[in-house]
């Protein structure tokens, strides 16, 4: 009897067959629950408690000549499991995460199956074939339902012509699915349902194209880049493109597994930030030990236009001016430089040769003896070229890294050629800095060495952007949606910053939108590993105290919460650093009043908190600001004025322990 009682629970848990082709999931928690239905054709519905979120579903994958995998399809097996797991996480968000959720496998008569995962902070499934055929994906079927009255944060292409190609980088239209632009949006994107936020991911993308959405009525619909069938060359810097595609969008070969599409359920907005579904849901590390992955700080050059005041010499893209950032990241403590475009010669493509101005010897001793890694930037394609020969030949010469960029698409060729270039660094031990690419899928917990993405509106806009492209509006957008995926490679650290009076686009001498506090406060609130100061290192050092303070925050972390805060309008990270904590909050460009409680802290234990917070007349000038110190400890709270645009950043370590 107690053994027929146990089964009855188990089947009702986490696959319960209701009827002859229903199939029902629920999370470990029981509060979201999946309904599967594979009568005519496969679909799912999604109920968070009581209430239905995703209203019925269809999906599936056609295949060439138009074979349907979704349509009328056999079930063969149907099994059922659990898992509860710890996961480690170097350079994430956190040290470790606890993975709990129950799955559905599903295995059709054709070889093909599809598996279910129902997590307490979401859903995810993903198609998967068993045999040895050659399979031609015309198109996959992902119509996802949500009703067109609810609201939703779309970013859109910014590429009318060729929507496909694009960097992955724009402000969210928030708006109703309803009234949605008749563009594709590329992911992650929220909607709201109410009673939650549903934030649509992919994990694991290997040798398939990255998933785009486009509203339609009801829908989100799925669409995707068709794999390439011709490559041309942008003349400027040997860029590759796609010129001509094919009527499919991914080929494969015998067993794989397809994407993970993944739907992040979160009933508050500070869950959002910290949910870990795409990371999760990742192949475990391949490279085994990572010991010698060094994150850090990067004193960077790009940003700034190799802008130096003060000094005896040109400056620009030569020896003096990279061995006064190297001199100025050693003073500071930051562990690397970049050394961005133009370094060699970026028309002909010929990563092997350093321009004359350029002794990357010298550079990398001259680093060495101050501590100062030196990582270098590349378009994709040029390393991808002669990758072997490239990782091999710098990683003996010394150079840590590489920064490439230009990728600009999320076809099956695209993301194969990321997997390679992750891999052979890996095996150089080299870092890589994914820039000018689409959003994290899960890839940095495969290969740990990738220790930063783009895929983000970040600080680089601000030497083109118009004010109308609201900055302090997507800073506290953003990470509620995009970090979600992962860490960003959003480049902050302005040291000339604008009121939303004053602020001008400015390629040369650009500045940032809101104050200087709301800049010290991303080094907090966005998880980088591998970020940069990106402003001159002649303006940082015009403001010592300032830059000892935002040089001296952590960039990996043991923990990370979210105390309070509100999509689109502000937020306020904590993140705890052995027995330090890192507090940062920041707004849009409404001022607002808000108390700092730190509950997060040790009971009985008292803390030294160094404030940097917008200074009184930071409304008037952004780049007010002032820093003082209290005593505070697990029962006090902070009241902290926030000026419009603005932000504040605490420090905390425990009193027993400070100097």
């Amino acid at each position: 009897m107690k053994r027929i009682q146990l089964i009855i629970i188990t089947l009702l848990l986490l696959g319960g067959k209701t009827f002859a082709n229903i199939y029902n999931v629920e999370s470990p928690d029981h509060h979201i629950k999946i309904h599967v239905n594979t009568d005519d054709s496969i679909s799912f519905y999604v109920n968070l408690g009581n209430n239905e979120i995703i209203h019925k579903s269809s999906i599936g994958l056609i295949l060439d000549k138009g074979y349907h995998i979704g349509n009328k399809v056999k079930v063969v097996s149907a099994k059922t499991s659990s898992v509860n797991e710890i996961i480690k996480a170097p350079f994430y968000r956190q040290n470790s995460f606890q993975n709990n959720y129950h799955e559905l496998k599903l295995k059709f008569k054709n070889g093909f199956g599809l598996a279910f995962r129902v997590f307490n902070e979401g859903i995810a499934y993903r198609f998967f074939y068993i045999g040895n055929k050659k399979n031609m994906i015309d198109s996959e079927i992902a119509n996802y339902n949500f009703g067109k009255e609810r609201k939703a944060w779309l970013p859109y292409t910014t590429n009318d012509k060729a929507p496909f190609a694009m960097a992955f980088q724009n402000i969210y239209d928030n708006t109703t699915i309803g009234k949605a632009e008749k563009k594709i949006a590329f992911l992650p994107a929220t909607v709201d349902c109410g009673n939650a936020k549903v934030t649509i991911l992919e994990s694991d993308l290997v040798s398939y194209p990255g998933m785009f959405l486009i509203a339609d009525g009801d829908y989100l619909k799925g669409v995707f880049a068709k794999y390439p069938k011709k490559m041309e060359y942008y003349p400027w810097r040997h860029m590759s493109h796609v010129a001509e595609t094919n009527n499919y969008i991914a080929a494969s070969t015998g067993s794989c597994n397809y994407p993970w599409r993944v739907f992040a359920i979160t009933e508050a907005d500070t869950k959002m930030p910290v949910n870990n579904l795409v990371y999760a849901l990742a192949r475990p590390n391949k490279i085994g030990n990572t010991d010698w992955i060094r994150p850090g700080k990067v004193s960077w050059d790009w940003w700034n236009d190799w802008n130096l005041k003060g000094v005896d010499f040109k400056a620009g893209i030569n020896q003096q001016t990279y061995k006064y950032y190297i001199d100025f990241a050693s003073k500071n403590h930051i562990e690397y430089i970049v050394l961005d475009e133009g370094w060699y010669d970026s028309k002909s493509g010929d990563i092997m040769h350093p321009i004359k101005d350029i002794n990357l010897e010298e550079l990398i001793e001259y680093g060495k003896k101050r501590n100062v890694g030196i990582v270098l930037w590349s378009v994709f394609n040029v390393m991808d070229e002669n990758l072997e020969n490239i990782c091999r030949h710098y990683a003996d010469m010394g150079i840590k890294g590489f920064k490439v960029d230009f990728m600009d698409r999320d076809d099956q060729t695209a993301v194969e050629m990321v997997e390679r270039l992750a891999d052979c660094t890996a095996k150089h031990h080299l870092i890589l800095d994914l820039h000018g690419i689409y959003k994290p899928v899960g890839l940095n917990r495969t290969y740990p060495n990738i220790i930063n993405y783009e895929s983000v509106f970040g600080m680089e806009e601000s030497r083109w952007t118009t004010i109308d492209h609201d900055m302090p509006l997507y800073d506290v957008t953003f990470p509620y949606i995009r970090m979600m995926a992962g860490q960003v490679d959003f480049t902050p650290g302005a040291m000339r910053n604008g009121t939303k009076n004053d602020w001008k686009a400015n390629y040369i001498k650009p500045m940032s939108m809101g104050t200087r506090c709301h800049q010290a406060a991303c080094y907090v609130v966005q998880d980088s590993p591998f970020t940069m100061l990106a402003d001159s290192p002649t303006s940082y050092e015009a403001d010592s105290t300032y830059t000892k303070y935002i040089a001296d925050i952590p960039v990996v972390y043991d923990e990370t919460i979210i105390p309070q805060g509100e999509i689109g309008k502000y937020i306020v990270t904590a993140r705890r650093n052995g027995n330090k904590w890192y507090i940062a909050g920041q707004t849009n460009w409404d001022s607002r009043d808000i108390t700092i409680n730190f509950t997060f802290l040790k009971s009985g234990i008292e803390y030294k908190a160094r404030i940097m917070k917008d200074g009184i007349n930071a409304d008037h000038d952004a780049e007010d600001y002032r820093i003082e110190s209290c005593t505070v400890n697990a029962k006090s709270s902070i009241k902290m004025h926030l000026a419009s645009g603005g932000g504040f950043v605490i420090s905390i370590i425990p009193t027993s322990t400070s100097e």
